[in-house]
């Protein structure tokens, strides 16, 4: 039965799911990565795809939009109405340390926010440490690491703010020793919680803070392959 957000019929989504934030990304993933693939979603731009992976695994792909409430809609209604086990985001980031250059992976562990999307009004006044699910980080990391791929393991900021009104308070976050600043983390990874599911975030660095260096916007859409591999490798031992 089609959601408000989704037009897919029961039994299209895979068990998995990896969502990009640009429907385009989604496309490219599905024509490159997958086999006899078929598109089950298209509401508001918003594609979605199902295959197999080259090892015969089923496995969907699709976009979120951008931000945590955009995420947020998508991560309940697979979760809940699809049967929906597990949600990788593979996305863009802005590094906040210099030895993390535009070009490199990260992996998610936990997600700060600066946003109210879980609003003091919901928690009762408490502050949600949001984080990945251990098996598909771990996963991940162990796949990284078999295709010989270095990647960085830690905090990422999930902000509201692309274009900060105050420009140097990035650098709190810097101190802390966050990794990257990005913009649906926290929502996916708070509702895999709510909902008892899993989820994880993979990051490929398009800009830096430190410097001038930044992705184009095709390089966004198809220049991350690698991210792309690490996800699938990692999310294959829990698809069909």
């Amino acid at each position: 039965m089609p959601t408000p957000h989704i037009n897919a019929e029961q039994g299209d989504f895979a068990k998995v799911v990896l969502m990009p934030g640009d429907p385009l990304r989604a496309k490219w993933i599905a024509e490159n990565f997958l086999v006899d693939y078929k598109q089950v979603n298209s509401v508001r731009g918003i594609l979605g795809f199902t295959g197999k992976t080259k090892s015969g695994k089923r496995l969907s792909v699709m976009a979120s939009g951008m931000g945590m409430p955009s995420i947020g809609i998508y991560a309940h209604e697979l979760f809940s109405f699809y049967g929906v086990e597990a949600i990788v985001r593979i996305g863009t980031a802005g590094s906040y340390q210099k030895d993390i250059k535009v070009g490199d992976i990260v992996l998610a562990q936990s997600a700060s926010t600066d946003s109210g999307w879980l609003s003091t009004h919901v928690m009762g006044g408490g502050i949600y440490s949001a984080v990945s699910d251990f098996e598909l980080l771990k996963n991940c990391y162990d796949a990284a690491l078999h295709q010989g791929k270095p990647v960085r393991v830690g905090t990422v900021l999930s902000s509201d703010q692309f274009y900060p009104p105050f420009g140097n308070d990035w650098k709190k976050w810097e101190a802390l020793k966050t990794l990257c600043v990005e913009m649906e983390a926290y929502s996916l990874f708070v509702k895999a919680a709510e909902l008892g599911k899993k989820a994880m975030c993979i990051l490929t660095m398009s800009d830096s803070f430190h410097d001038k260096a930044i992705m184009s916007s095709k390089e966004r859409e198809q220049g991350l392959a690698s991210m792309v591999e690490i996800a699938i490798e990692g999310v294959e031992p829990l698809c069909d």
